[in-house]
């Protein structure tokens, strides 16, 4: 009889393993995707917003809006915002530029992460164009201008706990692609 416990001990044993190998799975390749699919639908974590176009009326409030520029460790281009801070009323939609240029000897192919702050604001800035998450691949010594054109959602104004903000901080920071830096160890 301690024959049967025992077989049917491994085929538990040997599910509750698959299982949890399954799990682990999913969480090592869709985690990254559903975080941010999560955080662009809420604005969690400072995620800024998409939007087709601005709204037709303009807000009364002003804020103000500062742009910050970063770049991985192991990215070798220079990146900065082509001004440091605009003011921007609700509604109003605004066209800025960062500046970017390749420093390397050869070609290098890049991406950038954004966020904004404070993080409550986050569901409140929309932005309508934007080179983040779109690879830009610079050829040694090339510059470009990178346009961002947003607005700050007029419902900012009805959120009472939004009402001591009054200056935003968009930040981006580039890193270089995952096949880049399968391209440059070989």
């Amino acid at each position: 009889m301690s024959a049967k416990p025992r077989g049917r001990n491994g085929v538990v044993a040997l599910a509750a393993i698959s299982v949890v190998a399954a799990m682990a799975g999913v969480t090592w390749f869709g985690a990254v995707p559903l975080y941010r699919a999560f955080c662009q639908a809420t604005g969690y974590g400072g995620t800024t917003q998409r939007a087709k176009a601005a709204p037709a009326a303009e807000g009364a409030r002003v804020i103000t809006v500062r742009f910050n520029a970063d770049i991985a460790p192991n990215m070798p281009w220079a990146f900065q915002p082509a001004q440091r801070e605009v003011k921007v009323r609700l509604g109003e939609e605004k066209l800025i530029f960062y500046a970017a240029w390749n420093r390397a000897g050869v070609p290098v192919t890049g991406t950038a992460t954004f966020n904004v702050t404070p993080q409550k604001a986050g569901p409140y800035f929309d932005k309508v164009q934007c080179f983040c998450f779109t690879e830009q691949k610079l050829e040694p010594g090339q510059r470009v201008e990178m346009p961002v054109s947003f607005f700050i959602d007029p419902k900012i104004a009805k959120d009472r706990d939004l009402d001591d903000v009054t200056t935003i901080t968009l930040s981006y920071t580039f890193f270089p692609t995952h096949q880049q830096l399968g391209e440059r160890r070989d």
